[in-house]
């Protein structure tokens, strides 16, 4: 259009062209149009100057898109509803919503421009997306008291948001109150609600939930039936789970690649590999039905069952696939290599890792680690550790926790205290993880004041024992013969709401049968029959 001559003396068919393009997500190419139509004199209007500041925001060049705005001004334009709008929808896609929040308050302190319905509920998305449902709700009361009225998109959004964060309560009043208004809700309504009383366990439910919408004729899609699927394979209902996707085939809904890969992890988790298989072959022979996630989930349930050469074979094939195995697959291999005692392998993959420009992250370092501890490398692992000091990388509490650890099965308490002790100078707090083993060395070694006082000491600094760091330290005192000490324990771990577990209820059932028994076991006893 740019080559014609004359060219069109309108702007308005290079913005249906600049529309099209913005619509396929061809950002840079509507850049590089708006630059030739300068050059060609065709002067931008507000529409195209909203195009625009979208494609700039949506490239990440947010300091260009608000330049943009500069332009309405020099142009003698106005910026309208839809250019706040813009805005605002590029702060929050790029997770800036106080940004998002400030030009909206800007813009109702202005007065010359009022928000309209989608001006609100990308504002609200904002809020959702961040888990900030009380500030979405505050919204919604404004939206309401301006006199914009909310709409389906703005109730959803919120009660989406909601489900997520299991105020299913909350979620219901406002459905009641959406409904109250005169508006229908619609899938993504329900799809949200049963998702969220899916996550809490409340099967009936969610049934009732499914009825009531095909009731009022909104037909479940793919993501509904989703939730189920996924929901009732994490609860292990595997069963029920494939007659749901029978169902689904049933009623034409054609199962994607999510659901497969809920019906391949129910069947990893229940340790099932040969019914996982099946499943994952069904999605290799669909062609495209499969992807990243999908090996990922049979590598783990492989590894999971010490079936490390099946999970090595999946690996391997993923290169036929032409699927490119991400951070996540390779950690879980190198950990299956390291749990099944093969190092060589596992330091293999890692070198192979960084060689094709895969880099380790802190999660990768910690499976290592923790692989050489158990596998009697403590000397190697201390090694790393240094190493990755010395790259200054930022470390968390795991990797010395892992550490400490090691130190402590090997019976090298003085360099597990110096470690423990130099947490401090590393700007790190231990968590009850990291006391628990501390407590367990000294229990081990027979030293139980330095236990007693470590056990004191995280309570002082406020991390709250746990019931294994109870049984840990009860069962230390009655290994050494101090029943009174490991008594007075029981009670408060009783009063904590924690209970004794089996290697504890053992000691403490010897204790039961010699011919002196302490009054606070027999009231536990009586407790936990």
């Amino acid at each position: 259009m740019l080559r014609s001559r004359p060219l069109p003396c309108s702007v308005i068919p290079f913005n249906q062209i600049l529309t099209q393009l913005s619509k396929l997500k061809h950002y840079s190419a509507v850049i590089s149009s708006n630059r030739q139509m300068l050059l060609c004199r065709i002067v931008p209007d507000e529409y195209t100057l909203n195009i625009i500041i979208n494609c700039y925001f949506h490239l990440n060049h947010m300091g260009f898109g608000l330049s943009v705005v500069g332009k309405f001004f020099k142009l003698g334009l106005q910026p309208n509803v839809t250019t706040f709008t813009t805005l605002i929808n590029g702060f929050v896609l790029h997770n800036q919503v106080p940004e998002a929040a400030r030009i909206f308050t800007k813009m109702m302190e202005a007065g010359h421009c009022k928000p309209n319905v989608f001006t609100f509920n990308t504002l609200i998305k904002g809020f959702c997306v961040t888990g900030n449902s009380s500030a979405a709700i505050q919204l919604l009361r404004n939206m309401e008291q301006r006199g914009c009225e909310p709409d389906i998109v703005s109730y959803s959004t919120i009660i989406d948001c909601l489900c997520k964060d299991t105020l299913i309560d909350e979620a219901f009043n406002l459905f009641s109150e959406m409904i109250s208004g005169g508006i229908t809700p619609n899938v993504v309504t329900y799809t949200s609600l049963i998702q969220g009383v899916c996550s809490i366990s409340r099967w009936k439910q969610a049934t009732r939930l499914l009825n009531e919408m095909v009731s009022q004729g909104i037909f479940p899609n793919v993501v509904t039936f989703n939730v189920f699927v996924d929901t009732l394979c994490k609860e292990g209902m595997v069963v029920e789970a494939e007659t749901v996707v029978e169902t689904m085939i049933q009623r034409d809904i054609e199962p994607d690649v999510i659901t497969y890969n809920s019906l391949m992890d129910g069947y990893c988790l229940r340790g099932e590999m040969d019914e996982a298989k099946q499943v994952f072959d069904l999605m290799v022979s669909k062609g495209s039905l499969f992807n990243v996630r999908s090996c990922n989930i049979l590598i783990n349930g492989y590894c999971k069952q010490k079936k490390i050469d099946e999970a090595n074979k999946v690996f391997q094939e993923m290169t036929c696939w032409e699927l490119v195995p991400n951070t996540i697959t390779l950690n879980t291999l190198i950990d299956g290599f390291y749990k099944a005692g093969r190092i060589q392998d596992a330091e293999k993959l890692f070198s192979e890792m960084q060689g094709c420009g895969q880099l380790p992250n802190v999660q990768t370092y910690n499976i290592i680690v923790n692989g050489l501890c158990n596998n009697q490398q403590l000397s190697t692992a201390l090694e790393l550790l240094r190493e990755m000091e010395g790259n200054k990388l930022e470390l968390h509490i795991v990797v010395y926790t892992i550490i400490i650890e090691g130190l402590c099965k090997a019976g090298k308490m003085d360099s597990a205290i110096d470690v423990f002790s130099g947490l401090s100078s590393k700007h790190l707090q231990p968590d009850v993880w990291t006391y628990n083993i501390m407590i367990l060395g000294f229990c081990k070694g027979g030293l139980l004041s330095e236990a007693e006082n470590l056990f004191t000491e995280m309570k002082e600094k406020g991390c709250s024992p746990d019931g294994c760091t109870y049984n840990t330290i009860i069962r230390g005192f009655m290994n050494n013969n101090e029943t009174s000490r490991a008594t007075g324990l029981i009670q408060e771990m009783l009063e904590r709401g924690f209970s004794a577990d089996a290697s504890t209820m053992d000691l403490i059932v010897d204790l039961l049968s010699k011919d002196t028994v302490d009054p606070v076991l027999v009231a536990w006893l009586k407790d936990s029959v």
